[in-house]
């Protein structure tokens, strides 16, 4: 796939791409044209060019794939995944108890927490949230019906009650 989500290609196509290379190598040292290479793999008679070039200079280690474009990664794959854990498990768990919404500071600073990477800029982070499947969004405004009083009556009311319910099913079924 070419610039999914993750960007740049996957390690399947760059092996793909490499095999192309390498297919291009035979021809060349069997004194095929440019031309002709291009025609038989479907490339640019610049792709057959470079790869040329390459391949005379350096011969087939020269055509090998260099892995996948741009820096690396901060977190691995499986810091990801736990990110994403941990993420579902929602801002209460890990210490945001006034509102239940993830910030992408909030997320700057559980990445930190969590794993001892530091994220500097906040469209990185975004990026990364991409990257997991994940969007963090929030109303742009306030409905025009939203009662206040009411959503804090429930808050200090009904939504205690249903933590404490909660933390007691959990404690139930925990071992």
């Amino acid at each position: 796939m070419r610039y999914g989500r993750g960007g740049g290609l996957d390690a399947a196509e760059r092996a793909r791409r490499e095999e192309v290379r390498f297919q291009a190598a035979e021809y060349i040292e069997a004194g095929l044209s440019d031309a002709d290479i291009a025609k038989q793999l479907q490339v640019t008679d610049r792709s057959v060019a470079r790869w040329r070039a390459a391949f005379t200079g350096g011969g087939c280690d020269a055509l090998l794939s260099k892995g996948a474009a741009g820096r690396p990664l901060l977190l691995t794959a499986e810091q990801q995944r736990e990110l994403a854990a941990a993420l579902k498990l929602g801002p209460a768990e890990h210490g945001w108890s006034d509102d239940q919404r993830w910030t992408l500071v909030r997320i700057r600073d559980l990445i930190w927490k969590l794993f001892g990477v530091r994220y500097k800029s906040l469209s990185t982070v975004w990026e990364l949230m991409k990257r997991i499947r994940f969007s963090w969004q929030v109303p742009t405004r306030r409905a025009a019906e939203r009662n206040e009083e009411l959503i804090l009556t429930w808050r200090e009311e009904q939504w205690l009650d249903i933590k404490a319910l909660y933390r007691a099913n959990i404690s139930e079924y925990a071992p």
